[in-house]
């Protein structure tokens, strides 16, 4: 990067930090330090929520998912909305009635200790595994800039984050959040004008488009039903509903985002705020990687993205092997290129026939250059067994560093750092959070000050972030992150749902049949998941029903005294 880049990404990290420090004020109690005081209006929630789920990994690696595999992962948030309007409903009224501070409080006070200590415990695994990919994000990101191992960048992002949620607690992380917010937008919307301005000339936004539909790329809406196919309608509506409805309605880290509202009202507005912008950015977000892959058609890409890996076959043995396939690739690339072009002067002809086969002639070129692409990864792993051989997280960087204008680099890696600093800091916030209230304050000291609980916060902050930090120095056996991150959460999602559907809805389940369901629930969505018997989200709606049916059998099996009901509001 060029010095205005890094003045630039320096600044805006720097003024962030101060502000959300700022913002915060002097905590001088848990309720201050893990819920804001409960004084947020619902923009405030809104962006936080939104911020807490878009994280670097939304940014970083959206774009490269799209550019390999199109724009059907948007698919995947078609069940938000609807999620939202069950959570305002039920959750939001019930959580803030009872004061509590974390989601799990609520179970003992339906079922019992034991219940409520498994989905806590749940929710701490889970999260400091995907609290670990988020750190991981913006790590490739100064590996790649600075071309060092990510285990040092890792540490970077690690202590810094660490360091501001720990001064600041719950309103530091909401007030950075609405800032970040802010700049990621207009940084987004910028960058996506610019791909748009880089395109060859005679070539626009439509050309670009069309281009990369007949490549498969603009593949939003597939009606196929198919348990085996990750995203479709079926997926996402039914699937995507499970795993949102349980991510915001059960997983602390967004839970505590809302609960920081001024009131129910301003709860609500802040989720229906999100439910109704989310699908709309993540559109505008995948949109880019396919704009990105139109702008690729033209200018020759990186044979491989992840530079640092590039770098460590071309001083090994195979270095030559590896030039001679990247010499092979420019020429596979110029003939794509010509094909690009007869493709484009097709479309302008509006001539089927002549653009069934300039596409046919593109697809052919296009799969020439993906085989060489495909025997230079196979170099590098015979080179090193334990090289990352997906650069999907790499496409939007390097696109990024490469052709966009001084200053504006340093300010889209900034969004990107924001992005991870403002869903790390609010997963921190809330390991935190679950850690003092629903272990410490709860089963091992009942009666303590509140000057030693906001320490014992503190001190949880830092270990839950040298926990993810080395949770993240594994990520990058993880794949594209954006996937990852979706895959662990199905892991655990749909179980710790099917507990609340039971507490909101089964009145007569006690919470030894509920435990008990929980328990078969993960075992037998631990051995779907790991024999990818059906696609990850087809586990949240399977986790919670099978909750939900067990606990049932058990309960009437068992023939106990039906628990204390909690009504609903």
């Amino acid at each position: 990067m060029s010095l205005p880049d890094w003045i630039v990404l320096g600044l805006t990290l720097f003024c962030i930090v101060l502000y959300g420090m700022w913002k915060s004020g002097n905590n001088k109690n848990i309720d201050q330090f893990l819920m804001g005081n409960r004084s947020l209006p619902w923009y405030h929630v809104g962006f936080s929520v939104m911020a807490t789920q878009a994280s670097a990994i939304t940014f970083l690696s959206a774009p490269g998912q799209a550019y390999s595999d199109g724009m059907r992962f948007v698919q995947f948030y078609f069940g938000l909305p609807l999620a939202m309007i069950v959570l305002c409903i039920t959750f939001v009224p019930i959580f803030h009635r009872l004061k509590v501070y974390t989601a799990y409080e609520f179970l003992e006070q339906r079922f019992d200790l034991k219940t409520r200590a498994l989905t806590a415990f749940l929710f701490l695994v889970l999260r400091s595994l995907s609290t670990g990919v988020a750190i991981y994000a913006p790590a490739i990101i100064l590996s790649t800039i600075l071309n060092i191992n990510t285990v040092y960048t890792t540490l970077f992002i690690g202590g810094l984050v660490i360091f501001y949620t720990v001064y600041g607690g719950s309103k530091a992380v909401s007030y950075t959040q609405l800032l970040q917010m802010s700049i990621i937008f207009a940084g987004m919307f910028l960058a996506g004008i610019l791909v748009v301005h880089l395109l060859p000339q005679g070539v626009g936004f439509t050309h670009a488009i069309k281009m990369a539909g007949k490549l498969g790329r603009m593949n939003v809406i597939d009606w196929k039903f198919d348990w085996d196919n990750r995203y479709n309608v079926w997926s996402g509506l039914i699937g995507g509903f499970f795993l949102q409805l349980s991510y915001f309605g059960t997983d602390q880290s967004q839970v505590g985002r809302y609960l920081t509202g001024s009131s129910i009202g301003q709860s609500r507005l802040g989720l229906i705020m999100n439910g109704l912008i989310k699908i709309p950015m993540q559109f505008l977000i995948l949109l880019i990687g396919v704009l990105v892959f139109a702008f690729y058609q033209f200018n020759r890409p990186p044979m491989f993205f992840n530079n640092y890996e590039v770098d460590k076959v071309k001083q090994s043995s195979y270095a030559t092997q590896y030039n001679y396939l990247d010499q092979q690739y420019t020429q596979a690339f110029e003939q794509r290129k010509a094909k690009a072009n007869n493709l484009l002067t097709a479309i302008d002809s509006k001539n089927q026939d002549k653009i069934d086969h300039a596409q046919d002639d593109l697809k052919l070129a296009d799969m020439q250059a993906r085989i060489i692409r495909q025997d230079a990864i196979a170099l590098m792993k015979k080179n090193n067994a334990a090289a990352d051989d997906n650069d999907t997280n790499y496409v939007f960087l390097t696109f990024v560093k490469q052709y966009l204008p001084k200053g504006l680099v340093g300010l889209l890696i900034a969004i990107i750092f924001l992005a991870s600093m403002g869903s790390t800091a609010s997963a921190l916030n809330s390991l935190a959070s679950t850690t003092v209230i629903d272990i410490y304050k709860r089963t091992i000291n009942k009666d303590a000050s509140d000057r030693n609980y906001l320490l014992v916060s503190r001190l949880a902050t830092v270990f839950w972030g040298v926990v993810c930090v080395i949770m993240a120095l594994y990520a990058s056996k993880l794949g594209n992150l954006l996937e990852a991150v979706n895959q662990l959460g199905s892991y655990v999602y749909g179980t710790v749902l099917g507990v609340f559907v039971v507490a909101f809805y089964m009145k007569r389940i006690n919470g030894t049949s509920v435990f008990i369901g929980a328990i078969v629930s993960e075992a037998a969505i631990l051995y779907l998941g790991l024999s990818k018997t059906v696609a990850y989200l087809w586990l949240n709606p399977i986790g919670c029903f099978l909750v939900m049916i067990v606990a049932y059998i058990m309960n009437k099996t068992m023939s106990q005294k039906s628990p204390v009901e909690v009504p609903v509001v």
